[in-house]
């Protein structure tokens, strides 16, 4: 009888191991279900204090956060560890090497992994103080449907204009009708032009215009419009215009098609001007 304790005791041992192996790997699975990382960033009107706050899906890797100022150098730097739940934030204070007035842009990066965990955020200084700003993007996906996190309708935009004009009307359509959308116009050479803020109507309807003009209209191609409202996936959209000599022209098949009917305009013309002339006098 005594020669049984020892076996019984290690199987008591190896079915102990066994469970919490079970409940190890599924916890490691839980974890394996989204992939990404979100990013706020929110000021004041005229304040010095920038608030950056997050999500990620990774909780044992440092995220590091630089500041990079309108003309390229970058002029803050700092890192912050998530918390159990993926969670981050810190605050950025404008000091003496925000003197330029501008689009600061704000990166949050974790890794080397730049497409799920680096997302950019721009924020506008006047004077050494920040315009209000609530702006958010996210990278977090489901790891098991490869869709966003919320599962939400989401945020739409078109982009409405004259050929010849200097003014873009957007419009749209969200399912959040209490958060403001933000509105991020940027050139061909990747410079973020213009910043601005639009309130969605009690139906959810946007409306908005954008005026052309100025030197940083002064590019040649196609500029991004990106609506972004929150930090959903779906909460995104952007479109794209065309500029050049600073009004904006329609799409190239726009375009080729009335080069094209013109075309056919000019041919059926010379051919019955053509079988005219060879029908005899009488």
């Amino acid at each position: 009888m005594n020669l049984q304790k020892p076996a019984t005791m290690f199987s008591l041992i190896l079915l102990s191991g066994a469970i919490l192996s079970g409940f190890a790997i599924q916890d490691i699975a839980f974890a394996q279900q989204r992939q990404g990382m979100a990013l706020s960033i929110t000021a004041d009107k005229g304040s010095t204090t920038i608030s950056v706050s997050g999500t990620t899906a990774v909780t044992n890797n440092d995220i590091t956060i630089v500041v990079t100022a309108p003309n390229g150098n970058r002029i803050a730097i700092d890192q912050v560890s998530p918390d159990a739940n993926g969670d981050f934030m810190t605050e950025i204070q404008i000091g003496s090497l925000w003197k330029k007035d501008g689009v600061y842009i704000v990166s949050a990066q974790q890794g080397a992994q730049r497409n799920l965990y680096q997302i950019s955020l721009p924020v506008e200084i006047v004077g050494g103080t920040t315009l209000a700003t609530a702006i958010s993007e996210s990278t977090l996906t489901s790891l098991t449907s490869g869709s966003s996190i919320s599962g939400e309708r989401g945020l739409t935009i078109q982009a409405d204009f004259v050929w010849g004009s200097t003014t873009i009307d957007i419009t749209g359509q969200t399912d959040r009708t209490t958060t403001e959308i933000g509105i991020v116009v940027t050139a061909p050479n990747g410079n973020i032009i213009s910043i601005e803020q639009v309130t969605p109507n009690v139906d959810g309807s946007i409306m908005t215009n954008i005026q052309i003009g100025g030197k940083l209209w002064g590019q040649d191609g196609f500029y991004t419009i990106t609506a972004k409202q929150g930090s959903s996936l779906a909460h995104r959209d952007s479109v794209q215009v065309e500029i050049v000599d600073g009004t904006v022209i329609p799409e190239f098949g726009t375009i080729a098609a009335v080069i094209l009917s013109v075309g056919i305009i000019s041919i059926i013309a010379v051919t019955a001007k053509t079988r005219l002339s060879l029908v005899p006098k009488q």
